[in-house]
């Protein structure tokens, strides 16, 4: 047998996924999104037996992608973990343009305000001001992931994709076997709500589900567009009960719109200058 056949047929023959690799990837996952837990939170957040995520864990330190902090009995991700992610193009000129005008945001609005970025079938958060306002639940660190269609920033990213990359969106929720993609399948099959999120210029999300506390935010997203393409999604997250969302979206539409808008102006000028 030549190489090219050997080649065919291992490519069709049927596999087994590593269930052991899944499992060590969803824990490190979860620690890099706490930043920093204890095995109980860990176990809580992945839904893995509590003896299965001792020996991942071990696994990971043993690997270097994980320490334990000194004197507690939290973990949390080492600077390998940046090693995984070296060959992406990592958004960080996105993030370093929207900083000043979230931190403006934040300080105006007094709730927290994000930046985040499809990736797959996720959001993933890139920068937010958590961490400036005690008007939040829990400071969520870069990295942290949602499912697409069910967050504000996500139904603005699906309503700005073109039809072909909608197309291979759905694929993925069509195989996928995760519950929240099949809700996906729903949305992106709603093109009147996709047309309504392009027309408005914005989406929302009342009571948040997939978030460390769910139920008890609600956030608005708007889209940030250079030279027409869609490079980002910023959203402002508030208390479900602590302001509704006919409110909310009085208070903060415009703000967000007007913010987007200098950012894709910044960045537009930066990318150029960049190139000459």
């Amino acid at each position: 047998m030549n190489a090219a056949s050997l080649s065919i047929s291992e490519t069709i023959q049927p596999y087994r996924p590593v269930r052991a690799l899944n499992r060590g990837l969803n824990v490190l996952q979860a620690i890099n999104q706490f930043g920093s837990a204890t095995l109980s939170q860990i176990s809580q957040a992945t839904n893995l037996p509590y003896a299965t995520i001792i020996r991942l864990v071990n696994t990971l330190i043993e690997a270097g992608f994980v320490e334990k902090e000194p004197n507690r009995k939290n973990y949390r991700p080492t600077l390998m973990v940046k090693t995984l992610a070296s060959g992406m193009n990592d958004d960080s000129l996105l993030v370093s343009v929207a900083r000043p005008h979230i931190e403006y945001l934040t300080s105006k609005f007094g709730w927290p305000v994000s930046i985040a970025t499809r990736v797959g079938n996720k959001m993933v958060l890139q920068d937010s001001t958590h961490g400036m306002t005690s008007l939040t639940f829990w400071n969520y660190n870069p990295g942290y992931s949602l499912p697409l269609a069910e967050c504000a920033t996500g139904k603005v990213s699906l309503a700005y994709c073109d039809e072909a990359e909608l197309n291979l969106i759905r694929k993925g929720f069509a195989e996928s076997s995760d519950p929240r993609d099949k809700a996906g399948l729903l949305l992106t099959g709603n093109g009147e709500l996709m047309a309504q999120v392009k027309r408005n210029g914005y989406a929302t999300q009342s009571k948040n589900s997939f978030t460390r506390t769910p139920g008890k935010t609600s956030s608005i997203a708007v889209p940030i567009i250079v030279d027409g393409s869609l490079c980002g999604t910023m959203a402002v997250i508030f208390f479900s009960a602590g302001l509704s969302m006919s409110d909310a979206e009085g208070a903060f539409v415009a703000e967000l719109q007007q913010a987007a808008q200098r950012i894709a102006m910044e960045l537009g000028q930066a990318t150029t200058d960049m190139a000459a």
